[in-house]
């Protein structure tokens, strides 16, 4: 091709799915110079600092061949039409199908179009295959950015087999799942508490979506062969039965993500705290941008800190409300217990938000208590950073179960059931056993997981897994690209 074929990704509202989709679409426009990019932007009703950090995107990445393109702003839907927050999720980026079809339009298929290049597809996010009728409408491709596990990718694309196999809500049924590529049975406990009831809107829509990404030209993950290698073997021999899968990561966001000068001051703070300790003696507690605990289990992970003895990080913010994201603490003394932070002053530090990126890549962190996010565990795994898992929400229980049961002890398990709410506490005797073998330097879950980092950045290097797999998909797409222009 002589000219450069453009490709336009339409990202979920929440800033792991969109920095994780930005850092595809810098390693795209890296590998190949044919290509170009634009990134359309949905803002959101729920936050004011997310749309001010959709404002600093086009200032703070520079690169050349990506463009930002703000839609307008929609109001979310009514809590009538949706039940959960999948559901609000869902039918929000819906409503947003129109104004999509327009920005392409004007920057495509019109006579004023402010770019000659041909539109190679659309690449959409998981929660966003509505878009799907967008491309077909437009007679372009579309691929699908899964920025989680290849664990949950065959998960979905087997709900809709388990759908018809299992008539009784998930939570109820006391038979292990049989999930295609994953070499254990799994437990219904695990899988996302959207799935554990048939009848609810969240299931709903996970099976809506699920159904729905056997119609893309292929799907792209941010995983890397190494990491999933059963999962990963089994989806690229579903030639056919799905389509092609492109695992490209570690996909990661290095140079972190510092939005005010709060942050910036916090982040100079904790720098300097991290500085004066010693190489790999401090476990840090992070549990991601919606991770919080009321006051008993904060008690509950004081008290386990304190005992385990070890120097520590502590990134403690207090629960939200509604779709709000959690905030930090106006006093943390109210919430932890009485003289804490004075018996610990020599060898702790509470705070409120952290620059998870900068505090993971640190010589004096050694250990990671994490809710075991996608973005968070790959972080950690690059950085060679053993974490003693705590799932919450979402997709983590499952993450967890990977990483602990599918990879024989990629993470120390601390706890795969809790689900952070109510009498459900995980004890301080518990927190204090997970930090102790955490940071035991002869930890097999320490030699693991340095394995696993050279590993992880071996998979991006030429000949690596997920460089070669990126090729075969930008191949992919330029060739049907190529096609689709010779054809009209």
């Amino acid at each position: 091709m002589t000219k450069k074929a453009s490709l336009v990704f339409v990202p979920a509202p929440a800033v792991g799915h969109i920095v994780s989709a930005i850092e595809l679409a810098k390693l795209l426009i890296a590998r190949d110079d044919r290509l170009s990019i634009i990134i359309l932007l949905m803002k959101t009703p729920y936050s004011p600092t997310f749309n001010t950090f959709l404002k600093s995107l086009a200032a703070s990445v520079v690169v050349t061949g990506i463009r930002f393109v703000e839609l307008p702003q929609l109001e979310p839907p009514s809590p009538e039409m949706a039940q959960s927050i999948e559901g609000s999720v869902s039918i929000f980026i819906d409503n947003h199908k129109p104004f999509v079809k327009d920005a392409i339009t004007q920057l495509f298929f019109t006579s004023e179009s402010q770019t000659q290049s041909p539109l190679a597809g659309l690449v959409i996010d998981l929660f966003c295959t509505s878009m799907i009728d967008v491309a077909n409408e437009l007679g372009i491709p579309s691929y699908l950015f899964f920025s989680s596990t290849a664990g949950l990718l065959s998960l979905m694309l087997h709900l809709p087999i388990l759908d018809t196999q299992i008539h009784t809500d998930f939570k109820d049924s006391d038979i292990e799942l049989l999930i295609p590529g994953f070499v254990n049975s799994v437990p219904p406990h695990v899988l996302p508490m959207p799935i554990w009831c048939k009848g609810q809107d969240g299931y709903t829509w996970y099976l809506y979506h699920s159904r729905r990404f056997s119609e893309t030209k292929g799907i792209i993950v941010n995983t890397f062969s190494e990491l999933e290698p059963h999962l990963i073997s089994f989806l690229s021999s579903s030639s056919g039965r799905t389509p092609p899968v492109y695992p490209v990561g570690p996909l990661l966001d290095l140079r972190g993500q510092i939005h005010s000068q709060l942050d910036q001051t916090n982040f100079e703070r904790i720098n300097r705290w991290l500085d004066d300790q010693p190489p790999s003696s401090v476990v840090l507690l992070c549990f991601g941008s919606g991770g919080s605990f009321g006051v008993p289990q904060v008690m509950e992970i004081a008290h386990g800190v304190e005992r385990s003895g070890h120097r520590f990080l502590w990134s403690l913010r207090q629960p939200s409300i509604g779709f709000n994201s959690p905030s930090d603490y106006t006093n943390v003394k109210e919430v932890l217990p009485e003289g804490f932070l004075d018996r610990t002053a020599e060898r702790g530090l509470v705070c409120g938000w952290i620059p998870q990126v900068d505090v993971l890549g640190h010589r004096s962190i050694g250990g990671f208590v994490s809710h075991c996010g996608w973005n968070s565990t790959l972080e950690s795994i690059w950085f060679g950073v053993p974490i003693a898992c705590w799932p919450l929400y979402a997709e983590q229980h499952l993450n967890a179960f990977e990483m602990v049961k599918e990879m024989g002890g990629l993470m120390v398990e601390l706890t795969l059931d809790n689900r952070g709410g109510g009498d459900d506490l995980v004890k301080a005797e518990e927190v204090e056993r997970a930090v102790r073998r955490l940071m035991d330097p002869k930890c097999e879950v320490r030699m693991r997981i340095k394995e696993m980092q050279e590993k992880s950045r071996k998979a991006l290097m030429d000949g690596g897994s997920s460089f070669t797999s990126l090729g075969c998909l930008i191949k992919d797409i330029l060739d049907e690209c190529v096609e689709k222009m010779e054809g009209s």
